[in-house]
């Protein structure tokens, strides 16, 4: 709930600043310190609080948490559209984003899993160490200090090359729900929104679960379990030139629906080779393997779907400005950061049925849990999984700007601005 306030409010102030910094970056820059500090408060809950209190500390941070970020990710997002108009560029700008994004995560994760939460003598398994939280929150809190000024005085330069967007009259508040309004009605739009709720609630729910699999289904030491996180990183490393080839191929709408669908396949084979007795058994030297090589080529398929429709989203805003006279890269972009947001919501709520429903305590021993439980999770799961991706595909069938429409698109606005004089 409050993501669905923070994201539309952010994006629409990010789109109507006027600095000479340009308006995402005094957003960018302002959001380091907070962001950082409330990710590393969330991890450390002051000590001698009931149940109920360290509940809701746990609440507001994290709201907070998210709300900081916001104020970073849209505008950072909303920089792809005004960097470049050309439908291919845009994409590629979107693959090196995802392969950074990815890269930062990797690391962190498989960090996590070798040195944070190593076995010890105490916990031999090192995933249900408590202080190695806490170690995590330290470093990733400082990386994510780091990566926002990078990020945001790196770009900093290129304000100067931007086309000035056209200067809106300032409106009350009920006029500009009405133009945040009409800018959310756009239905190619609304056909990446649909796609992206219920494909990053499945990337959530498989998140969340990962951990699960790894340790009860597939009995997995720390070690193995930092070398399938390699797999997305891997995969994003591929997508950095997958998903421009494809885009220029079949167009960024039916090679991100196709390979949705492909990567749901590749998601999971696993699973169902493992619940009707065909995959390797836990122990086997080329389970590991195996899983990685599914995993790997899932990841390009997915991150570069993923990459497409960011690159989707930056489309919207020319055909958007046609018929509204706005440039609302911030809104559109709000609504990217709330799909990727609903990972860490829809996802891990359904991540958390899931188990409930199985039966599967956190903390549970996997010497001693009943060996059905993990198959009946993956039982769940699978099913589940399959809805969600194939859902959030038909739903891009409703997208209608290919690189021809965005050509035209584009040729109109300059038109406009020539005539209004604002061209060169």
């Amino acid at each position: 709930m409050v993501d669905a306030i923070s994201d539309p409010v952010v994006g629409q102030w990010s789109d109507q600043l006027r600095t000479r910094w340009g308006r995402r970056h005094p957003m960018m820059i302002l959001s380091a310190i907070p962001a950082s500090l409330s990710m590393l408060f969330l991890f450390f809950p002051p000590a001698g609080m009931s149940e109920i209190e360290t509940f809701w500390y746990l609440v507001v941070v994290g709201c907070l948490v998210r709300t900081f970020i916001t104020f970073f990710e849209i505008p950072s997002s909303a920089l792809a559209p005004e960097l470049t108009s050309d439908y291919d560029e845009r994409t590629s700008i979107a693959s090196f984003r995802y392969f950074f994004a990815y890269l930062g995560g990797v690391c962190m994760a498989f960090l996590t899993l070798m040195v944070f939460l190593a076995p010890t003598a105490d916990y031999p398994v090192g995933q249900l160490n408590p202080a190695g939280y806490h170690t995590f929150a330290m470093v990733g809190s400082s990386v994510m200090l780091g990566a926002i000024l990078i990020s945001s005085f790196g770009t900093l330069h290129r304000v100067k090359y931007f086309r000035p967007p056209p200067r809106q009259p300032k409106i009350g508040v009920l006029a500009t729900l009405k133009d945040m309004r009409q800018t959310f009605s756009h239905r190619s739009f609304l056909a990446l929104l649909a796609f992206g709720v219920l494909k990053y609630t499945s990337v959530g729910m498989t998140s969340a679960l990962s951990i699960y699999f790894g340790t009860y289904l597939w009995e997995l030491n720390s070690a193995q379990l930092a070398i399938l996180t390699v797999d997305s990183l891997v995969g994003a490393a591929l997508g950095l030139f997958f998903a421009p080839w494809v885009s220029r191929k079949f167009g960024k709408r039916n090679a991100a629906l196709w390979l949705s669908v492909i990567a749901v396949l590749l998601a999971s084979l696993p699973y169902l080779l493992r619940i009707n007795g065909l995959f390797f058994e836990n122990g086997d030297p080329l389970l590991v393997p195996a899983i990685f090589l599914f995993a790997t080529i899932f990841q390009m398929c997915g991150i570069s779907s993923a990459v497409l429709v960011h690159a989707m989203i930056g489309d919207v805003v020319e055909e958007s400005q046609i018929a509204t006279g706005r440039r609302s890269e911030g809104l559109f972009f709000a609504a990217n950061t709330l799909m990727q947001k609903s990972t860490s919501g829809l996802g891990v709520f359904a991540a958390g049925i899931l188990l409930t429903l199985v039966g599967i305590a956190p903390g549970a021993n996997p010497a001693t849990l009943d060996p059905d439980l993990p198959l009946l999770l993956a039982k769940l799961y699978v099913p589940l999984l399959v809805v969600l991706y194939i859902g959030g595909a038909g739903f891009l069938l409703s997208y209608g700007i290919d690189r021809a429409s965005h050509a035209a698109n584009i040729e109109e606005l300059r038109r406009r601005e020539e005539a209004s004089g604002q061209g060169a």
